[in-house]
């Protein structure tokens, strides 16, 4: 696998970043510093389509029926790159995770594009994406034929410690339950034989949960609460509500423990004698799927800006993303770019100072002009291209056996992943 972009694109597009450079960071400092939350972004979303748009891309707002989601596209050659930008914030936090160093990094890398597109016969799609932090907006957008007409999907995350291979820069599975146990109020004192203990059931599945713990592979978590155990001691309690969440490395790893934690807690309500109900909050995250070739051409870029590329001891980066759900459906990235100089650690006010600071002003440029070489790298390199287009052909034809494949899948899988993709 080897790619020789020219020399003229690579200082067009360098150019362009530089060119723009003012108007990128102070996109990246007005989203930072007016953090909204997740699906009510609509400052930070209307920010990014106004660059675009006064840039020469076609922008819809509003896209794929999500108020704060937008698309910009421009070109119209063979292939199509679609760069990812995020900007919802955390509550109570701000930009605790950076993303408006994100927003701000696929804007630039997007402009930079703009002006090769025609020689790297590409068609350049940014999708703005509401709700990363909570609601699963790439989930969303994904089901609704987002990334249906792209070869490649790439963005960038803000980072402290030390710059990561982009294949070590993980991400885990997460899903959250809703389980409400529903048995019969009776009075703890005068008719405890008439009662249903909905409490009871709670603590089995706790303890059920616990030795479960003790039979998973390392890597893989189980967390969960009490969020609603009762009203008063003298009352046997005939609801109770707990919160459970299940993360893992590895789908397969994901998909087993689902079960088995829904085995715990069906458990729980047949010794109890009560019944339960097991909702999924929100739609669940899949494990980021980096394509080894496209994570390349972003290492030797990253590094050739001065970079120092460690590889971890163990996985890196951790947390969660939906950005693992598109990895799934199409060959994606998810590198990090780290904040030089800064040690604050993601998802603390800390890190969303830095985000703001010198330090996540550099990261929007090099996240920047790194994606976009990158995507120069795969527009270069034919035999890539011809795999890519290969599996958005494959992508296409399972499409029309959606209904046949997601049978033979489990109800977690079939609420991630729209459809499996080859390799």
């Amino acid at each position: 696998m080897t790619s020789e972009t020219s020399p003229i694109v690579r200082e067009a597009i360098t150019e362009a970043i530089e060119g723009h450079r003012n108007q990128l960071l102070q996109l990246s400092h007005r989203i930072g510093t007016n953090p909204e939350l997740a699906f009510e972004e609509f400052q930070a979303s209307a920010m990014v389509a106004d660059v675009l748009e006064q840039a020469g891309f076609d922008v819809e707002r509003g896209a794929y029926g999500l108020p704060t989601a937008i698309e910009a596209a421009f070109g119209n050659g063979d292939c199509t790159v679609a760069l990812v930008a995020e900007y919802d914030a955390l509550p109570g936090i701000g930009h605790g995770c950076g993303h408006n160093v994100i927003a701000g990094a696929a804007v630039g890398a997007a402009l930079a594009l703009k002006g090769v597109a025609d020689a790297l016969n590409l068609r350049v799609k940014l999708l703005g994406a509401p709700a990363e932090e909570k609601g699963g907006g790439k989930i969303l957008m994904l089901e609704r034929g987002a990334w249906d007409d792209a070869d490649f999907s790439l963005m960038v995350h803000g980072f402290t410690g030390p710059q990561l291979p982009c294949e070590a820069f993980t991400a885990q599975s997460l899903e959250h339950l809703n389980v409400t146990f529903t048995g019969r109020t009776a009075h703890a004192a005068a008719a405890p034989h008439e009662g249903i203990n909905a409490a009871d059931a709670a603590t089995l599945a706790q303890v059920a949960l616990g030795l479960l713990r003790q039979q998973l592979k390392p890597g893989i978590v189980i967390a969960s609460f009490i969020e609603n155990g009762g009203a008063a001691s003298n009352i046997i309690p005939g609801r109770t509500d707990l919160q459970v969440e299940v993360r893992a490395s590895e789908e397969n790893d994901w998909i087993e423990t689902s079960a088995r934690v829904r085995a715990c807690l069906e458990g729980a309500a047949l010794a109890s004698g009560c019944q339960v109900d097991i909702r999924q909050s929100e739609k669940p995250y899949a494990p980021m799927l980096h394509h080894p070739d496209i994570a390349r051409y972003w290492d030797g870029n990253i590094a050739d800006l001065g970079y120092q590329i460690e590889a971890p001891a163990g996985s890196g980066g951790g947390g969660s993303t939906d950005m693992g759900n598109i990895s799934q459906y199409l060959p994606s990235i998810h590198p990090c770019v780290v904040f030089k100089g800064s040690e604050a650690v993601p998802h603390t006010v800390e890190f969303a100072e830095a985000a703001v600071s010198p330090a996540g002003d550099k990261a929007v440029i090099d996240g920047a002009l790194a994606l976009a070489l990158t995507v120069a790298n795969v527009a270069a390199d034919g035999e890539l291209l011809a795999s890519l287009r290969r599996l958005r052909i494959e992508r296409s034809a399972l499409a029309s056996r959606k209904g046949e494949d997601a049978a033979v899948l489990s109800e977690a899988a079939r609420a991630c992943l729209p459809m499996r993709r080859s390799r």
